[in-house]
C-alpha cells in the first residue's frame, strides 16, 4: 500500500502557525510581487475568493471580509516543508519517502497488515502536527493515482478526519465514482473537457472501465495506460529517489515596479547571477552555458493581463565555471545585446546549463597560482553570506538601493530562519 501526505492549504497553515488567532479565520498568500492568489484557507474559498486570480481584481471582497492577507515568504515556507518531510523520514524511513512537492509526499507503507493502515496513517497525521504544527490530510491506497484520489476525497469529508484508506474493492469503486473526470491526477481541465464531451467520461470511475487499447489512443499513449492501471489497482509508479543534482539552474523574478534604465537592469542580472551561482557550488557543479532573459511591459490592456514577449539570448563559457564573477561578466555583457532604450521592462532571469561536476575542472598552467583559488574564495564568501543572512558580502555590481526588487509589503517575518525575526511572546 502507498500513501500521500498533503499538507492542507500549505502557506497559509504556515502563516496560521505563528498566528493562532487566524485559525478558522479567512487567509490567503499572494505570489511574487503580490500579485495573484496562490493559496486560500477553506474559510476564503468559501467566501469566493478565487484561486491564481490577480489579486486587485479579488481585493474588494478580501476587504470586505477581512481576509487576512500575506505576500509569500518562502523562507519560511522552505523551513516548514522540511521539518514536515524530516518527520515523515524519521518515522518511515528515508527510503519509503518521496518528496513530490513543497507541501505533498508520497509514503510506501510497505507490508503493513490491512486493520493496521487506518491507525498507522492517523499516528502519521498525529505526529506531523504535533511535532511541525501543520495540519496535513493522508490518502491510502494500492496505487499512487488512487492514493491521490483518497487524500482529494479526506479533505472534502470532513466526517473522515483528513484519513481515508481505500483497502477494499467496494472502497475503491465508490472513491472513483465521487471522483469528477477533472480532479483524476494527470488529466487536468481542458483534457477533461474532450473526455467528456467526446468519450462520455465524466467520473474517474467512467475512465477505469476503459480497456488498455483505447487508452494508447486517446489518454496520451504510454502514459495514458499507466494512469488507466493505476485507476485499475495495478501498481506501475514506484518510488523515486530525490533527484539530488539539477541539471538547470535559474533564477527570474519580476521587477517590484517596471524598470527603464539599462543599470537596473544589469543590477537586477548581476544580482540572479550571483543567487544561481550559490546554487551551483551547492551541488558542486560547474556551468558551461549562460543565458539571460528580459520581459519587456506590454501596453495596459485593463483586466487582460499578458507577460508580452520574452527577448533572451546565450553564450558559451571558454571553461566551466562556479564562480560569480566569471558568471558576472558574460551576463552583463548579454544584458548589453538585449536592452532597447525606451522601452520598460518588468521581468529578468538567468539560466546556468550545461552542468559538469566542479571536481572536473582543471587548473591553469598559464595563469598565475593565485588565480586558481576561486573555490576557495566562493566557498568563503558563501559561508560569510549563510552565516550572516541577507547577501552580507555581494559584488558591486548587484547595486546597494535595488529599487527593482519585487514588491513584498504583507510579508510576515522569517520566524524560523532568522534571529532578529524570532517570534516574541508576551
Amino acid at each position: 500500500m502507498k500513501a500521500i501526505v498533503d499538507c492542507n492549504s500549505f502557506y497559509c497553515s504556515c502563516e496560521r502557525l505563528f498566528k493562532p488567532h487566524l485559525d478558522n479565520k479567512p487567509v490567503v498568500v499572494l505570489s511574487n510581487n503580490d500579485a495573484c492568489i496562490i493559496s486560500r484557507s477553506d474559510e476564503a474559498k468559501a467566501l469566493g475568493v478565487g484561486m491564481a486570480g490577480p489579486y486587485f481584481l479579488a481585493k474588494p471582497l478580501i476587504e470586505k471580509h477581512n481576509v487576512a492577507t500575506f505576500s509569500s515568504n518562502y523562507n519560511l515556507y522552505g523551513d516548514l516543508s522540511w521539518r514536515v518531510m524530516e518527520t515523515l523520514r524519521i518515522l518511515l524511513g528515508e527510503e519509503n519517502v518521496e518528496v513530490y512537492s513543497v507541501d505533498e509526499a508520497f509514503l510506501e507503507l510497505g507490508e503493513c497488515a490491512q486493520e493496521d493502515l487506518q491507525k498507522m496513517a492517523e499516528n502519521i497525521l498525529d505526529t506531523v502536527e504535533m511535532w511541525t504544527g501543520i495540519k496535513v490530510s493522508i490518502g491510502v491506497a494500492p496505487t499512487k493515482v488512487l492514493a491521490k484520489v483518497a487524500n482529494r476525497l479526506s479533505k472534502k469529508d470532513k466526517s473522515v478526519k483528513c484519513v481515508l484508506v481505500l483497502d477494499t474493492e467496494e472502497k475503491i469503486i465508490d472513491a472513483l465514482y465521487k471522483t469528477p473526470i477533472q480532479d483524476v491526477w494527470g488529466v487536468g481541465h481542458q483534457y477533461s473537457e474532450k473526455l467528456r464531451e467526446m468519450h462520455a467520461i465524466y467520473t474517474a470511475l467512467d475512465l477505469s472501465k476503459r480497456k488498455e487499447d483505447w487508452a494508447k489512443i486517446h489518454l496520451g499513449g504510454v502514459v495514458g495506460v499507466r494512469l488507466l492501471e493505476e485507476l485499475k489497482g495495478e501498481c506501475i509508479s514506484k518510488m523515486e529517489e530525490a533527484l539530488t543534482n539539477k541539471k538547470i539552474i535559474a533564477t527570474t523574478r519580476m521587477f517590484g515596479n517596471p524598470v527603464s534604465t539599462i543599470t537596473e537592469i544589469k543590477e537586477a542580472v548581476a544580482t540572479y547571477t550571483s543567487r544561481a551561482a550559490e546554487k551551483l557550488r551547492r551541488q558542486h557543479s560547474a556551468a558551461n552555458v549562460i543565458s539571460v532573459f528580459v520581459v519587456p511591459k506590454e501596453a495596459n490592456m485593463g483586466q487582460r493581463f499578458s507577460h508580452g514577449p520574452s527577448v533572451s539570448s546565450y553564450t558559451t563559457l571558454p571553461f566551466a565555471t562556479a564562480a560569480t564573477h566569471e558568471l558576472i561578466k558574460p551576463a552583463l555583457q548579454l544584458v548589453d545585446k538585449l536592452f532597447e532604450k525606451g522601452r520598460h521592462y518588468k521581468k529578468a532571469g538567468v539560466t546556468l546549463s550545461g552542468l559538469v561536476p566542479d571536481n572536473t575542472i582543471q587548473g591553469n598552467l598559464f595563469i598565475e597560482e593565485s588565480n586558481n583559488g576561486k573555490r576557495l574564495l566562493m566557498n568563503t564568501l558563501d559561508n560569510v553570506n549563510f552565516a550572516m543572512r541577507d547577501d552580507m558580502v555581494k559584488f558591486a555590481a548587484s547595486g546597494t538601493t535595488r529599487n527593482w526588487k519585487m514588491r513584498q509589503e504583507m510579508r510576515s517575518p522569517r520566524y524560523t530562519s532568522r534571529w532578529d525575526e524570532l517570534k516574541t511572546v508576551s
